[in-house]
C-alpha cells in the first residue's frame, strides 16, 4: 500500500475521533456557561449549545477534509508520522481557535445581557444632584 494512502488513513483514524470527542466535551461543559449567558433559560440554551455544536463540526470536519491532502509524496514510516503530525497539529489549533472564539462571543453576549438587565433596574441612571447640593440653584 502506498505510504500516503497510510498517512491519510491515519491521520482521519486521529481527527475525525479528537473532533468528535472535543465537541461532545465542550457541549456537555459549555451547556452550564451558555445557560448563565441566556439567564437561566434551558430551552434557549440546550438549542444554541446544539447549534454550536453542529457549526463545531462542520467547520471541523470541514477543515479536516481540506487539509486532508499532502503535496508531497510520503515515503517512509517516518514520513507517515511527520505527515501525520503536522495534520493534527493544524486540527488542534483550529479546534482551540474555534473554542476560543465561542467563548468570546458567548461572553461577550453575557456582558450585554447585564448591561442591558441593570439599565432595565435603573442601575445605569446618573445620580441626579439633591437641591442645593452644589450651591444656590440659579432662578
Amino acid at each position: 500500500m502506498d505510504m500516503t494512502v497510510v498517512a491519510y488513513i491515519a491521520y482521519l483514524l486521529v481527527a475525525v475521533p479528537l473532533t468528535v470527542w472535543v465537541a461532545r466535551t465542550l457541549g456537555t461543559n459549555g451547556f452550564h456557561f451558555i445557560k448563565d449567558v441566556f439567564d437561566g433559560d434551558e430551552q434557549l440554551a440546550q438549542a444554541v449549545n446544539r447549534l454550536l455544536q453542529v457549526g463545531f463540526y462542520l467547520l471541523n470536519f470541514g477543515f479536516v477534509a481540506l487539509w486532508l491532502r499532502t503535496g508531497d509524496e510520503v515515503g517512509t514510516a517516518r514520513g507517515v508520522f511527520e505527515t501525520v503530525a503536522v495534520k493534527i497539529g493544524a486540527v488542534l489549533l483550529v479546534l482551540g481557535l474555534l473554542h476560543v472564539l465561542n467563548i468570546v462571543v458567548l461572553n461577550g453576549f453575557r456582558k450585554r445581557g447585564r448591561v442591558v438587565d441593570a439599565r432595565a433596574l435603573g442601575a445605569m441612571e446618573p445620580p441626579q444632584p439633591r437641591p442645593g447640593q452644589y450651591g444656590p440653584q440659579p432662578q
